[in-house]
């Protein structure tokens, strides 16, 4: 972000800064907003992002998952109408929307699970469409994630994330999420 740091601002002013983020969240499932500079030949500009969870499928959702899925993965194909119904409806998921100029330019899907070690979270298929990198949007979809895993009384949050994916993994360092010594495997169905 050429030296300057997002701010976010949530819907009743309360805001946060990058390097705060690692705090104990009691926040909501609030509007967020982030603000950051954009700068092109000779001039900068204010662009802001609001940060909200999905509470309805329509076309312009199914729409855009078309235009961020394949930024993210070259094996699965964007989810359907139904597909995201489960998503937003389901009481263990959160599908955060970042919005920018009127249109979804990313989103991050917060899942929820209890095992018998406590309330757990898990950070998922987090993507922001490549005309929007680099101003602060993951940072904001990711605060907003751990401040509803906060609020609902997750011990933690992990997320997983490419080694090759580099601007994400000094993000997510950055938030404060550590790397986790262990293995992860993976069985296909």
């Amino acid at each position: 972000m050429s030296g300057a740091r997002a701010v976010a601002h949530r819907s009743n002013g309360e805001s946060f800064r990058g390097t705060t983020v690692a705090g104990p969240w009691r926040l909501g499932r609030a509007s967020w907003e982030v603000a950051a500079p954009r700068s092109g030949p000779g001039s900068v500009r204010l662009v802001t992002a609001e940060i909200r969870p999905a509470d309805r499928v329509d076309d312009e959702l199914v729409d855009a998952f078309a235009v961020l899925i394949p930024q993210l993965s070259s094996s699965s194909p964007p989810p359907t109408a139904d597909e995201l119904q489960a998503i937003v409806d389901s009481p263990d998921t959160v599908l955060y929307l970042a919005w920018l100029d009127g249109r979804i330019v990313g989103s991050l899907t917060l899942a929820f699970y209890r095992m018998p070690t406590g309330l757990k979270a898990w950070i998922e298929d987090v993507v922001v469409d490549a005309s929007a990198r680099g101003h602060g949007v993951g940072e904001s979809l990711n605060v907003a994630a751990i401040s509803e895993a906060a609020r609902r009384g997750a011990k933690n949050v992990n997320l997983t994330s490419r080694p090759s994916r580099e601007a994400a993994n000094r993000l997510y360092q950055r938030l404060g999420f550590v790397p986790y010594d262990t293995n992860m495997y993976r069985y296909s169905i």
